[in-house]
């Protein structure tokens, strides 16, 4: 059995790291109101473009956009990974990389593919790798803002309208609720006709000055939104995690602390009867003498 010493310093290392997590757990909440606002926020806006988006791909004939819809044999392929910068939120991070590396392993087995990490984490694990990586981008998390989610968006888009990849993918976690996070793979480029929910009709745009006009503003700004959701997306999923994670590691040192303790009980009262007993014994001892 461990000597009292050293199972004090284990209950007080424990009591520690236990104030950590705690702290942890109440930061990441309140981080966690503030990133759900703003993923509930944009949603609505969001799925809007994307119904426009979809009404608009089956009658596309401006020239400069005809690119974003061609599908074009697969040999390059570009991988936007969304991860967190920091640990400490369970899985999140390691189940976006799993995914991301199915897909290499995979789908696009043979296929060249680049990465483009977001957060730290995606680009510590992926710049060990022999992938190409573009690492523009991972400090995102830094100065989280629509602007630097527009910047990626526009990276992406003249990197597609180049030749450079015929296929784009994003991989995150989307935000459902603090618990819950729901791992995806989404296709980004080229943009591919599907049905929007409750939305059985095609609509007849009227475009004011133009439609070409309009257009080449309008559909790369749903694309760079549909880039700036996803951010929003995985950063209220990362708090969602963490404090989830914090908490159950608030519970489990709380739960190492009674053990602890236990064990700690068990010692001293050991100690304690073998004091007594040498007393006792010392004093037998000296009575016989």
């Amino acid at each position: 059995m461990a000597n009292l010493k050293e199972v004090r310093i284990r209950i007080t290392s424990v009591g520690s790291t236990q104030q950590i997590t705690k702290a942890m757990k109440l930061v990441s909440s309140t981080k966690l109101r503030k990133a759900q606002n703003a993923i509930i926020q944009m949603r609505p806006y969001a799925q809007k473009l994307n119904g426009i988006l979809a009404n608009l791909s089956d009658s596309m004939d401006v020239d400069s956009l005809k690119v974003f819809f061609h599908q074009r044999p697969v040999n390059n392929v570009l991988l936007v990974v969304i991860t967190s910068d920091r640990g400490l939120c369970g899985g999140f991070n390691a189940n976006v990389i799993k995914l991301t590396n199915s897909l290499i392993n995979g789908e696009y087995a043979g296929k060249k593919v680049t990465i483009l990490p977001i957060g730290r984490k995606a680009f510590e694990f992926y710049g060990k790798t022999d992938l190409n990586l573009i690492p523009d981008f991972k400090d995102t998390y830094h100065h989280l803002n629509a602007e630097t989610g527009f910047a990626i968006g526009e990276y992406v888009l003249n990197q597609f309208k180049a030749g450079k990849f015929d296929k784009v993918e994003v991989v995150y976690n989307q935000f459902k609720n603090a618990a819950t996070q729901i791992l995806v793979n989404e296709p980004f480029l080229p943009i591919v006709s599907k049905p929007v929910a409750g939305n059985t009709s095609k609509n007849d745009f009227i475009y004011e000055p133009g439609k070409a006009e309009i257009l080449e503003t309008l559909i790369p700004r749903i694309l760079k939104t549909q880039i700036f959701k996803s951010l929003l997306d995985s950063f209220a999923s990362e708090h969602g995690a963490r404090m989830i994670a914090m908490d159950k590691a608030t519970d489990n040192a709380g739960e190492l602390i009674k053990a602890l303790k236990l064990e700690y009980n068990r010692a001293r009262q050991s100690a304690i009867t073998t004091e007594i007993s040498e007393i006792v014994g010392g004093a037998a001892a000296l009575s016989g003498s």
